[in-house]
């Protein structure tokens, strides 16, 4: 079976693009580059239904230019280095995955778990604490993130509006503890300078199934080892633009 791309979703999404604004921004970026492409709705859709797995590299190039990561943070199961780097940008291949819907040199993916408390996709409040030795004080960050969930995975992106600083998670479930990797872009105007943090994360479900709540891991600007508080606190189940226009703000500060 085709495995859809929930991490090129939920990014779009963060965004608040549509298909056709995604495919839009993309011809935009291939002009500005010298590389015109024909990226059309139709094409975003199959990358999102994973039906193509790897883009070709003029659409490589254009993705990061308009989402601002790297490739290989978009979620395509068949890239390979190779694909950033060959040809003159009119080469590759747009690959789709092989007969069997297993994609070509990835393994099968494990049976996903049922969640315990259903779907999780749906805008969330994410809120984690942490200690500035440079100013002596315990902060909290805060976001709107959409969360989009396929089986046993969770893509977590930020709002644009929500944060200076974007925010992305990649989590798996197990029954009730959820466990992955969590990015922030810092701020270029902050007091971290645009620096880019990363760690780890393992969280509890709440028998409620509104509230997801555990720690963080990661290192700090001297690349000390520290760790905090992190939860996750449901909104709304929608993701249509209307609910993301609405949660398309800073959060309040508790």
């Amino acid at each position: 079976m085709q495995t859809p791309n929930a991490r090129l979703r939920a990014i779009r999404i963060g965004m608040l693009l549509s298909q056709d604004d995604l495919a839009r921004a993309l011809r935009d970026a291939g002009q500005r580059a010298g590389e015109p492409n024909d990226a059309s709705k139709r094409l975003v859709q199959r990358w999102e239904a994973g039906t193509v797995i790897t883009p070709r590299p003029v659409y490589a190039r254009a993705l990061e230019v308009v989402t601002g990561l790297p490739i290989e943070n978009l979620g395509f199961p068949g890239l390979s280095p190779s694909v950033r780097i060959s040809g003159d940008g009119r080469g590759g291949h747009d690959l789709a995955p092989s007969a069997d819907g297993v994609a070509p040199a990835a393994a099968s993916p494990r049976a996903a778990p049922v969640a315990p408390h259903g779907q999780y996709s749906g805008v969330w409040l994410s809120r984690y604490e942490y200690f500035s030795s440079g100013r002596d004080g315990k902060f909290t960050g805060l976001h709107h993130v959409v969360v989009l969930q396929h089986g046993n995975r969770l893509t977590v992106r930020s709002l644009p509006g929500s944060s200076d600083s974007p925010l992305t998670m990649d989590l798996e479930l197990d029954g009730a503890v959820v466990t992955g990797t969590w990015t922030e872009q810092t701020a270029r105007e902050g007091y971290y300078s645009g620096a880019r943090y990363h760690g780890a994360v393992q969280l509890l479900v709440e028998p409620t199934g509104r509230r997801i709540a555990g720690k963080w891991v990661g290192f700090g600007k001297d690349f000390d080892v520290n760790t905090g508080p992190w939860e996750l606190v449901f909104q709304d189940t929608s993701t249509n633009k209307a609910t993301l226009d609405r949660y398309n703000r800073r959060p309040e500060v508790p």
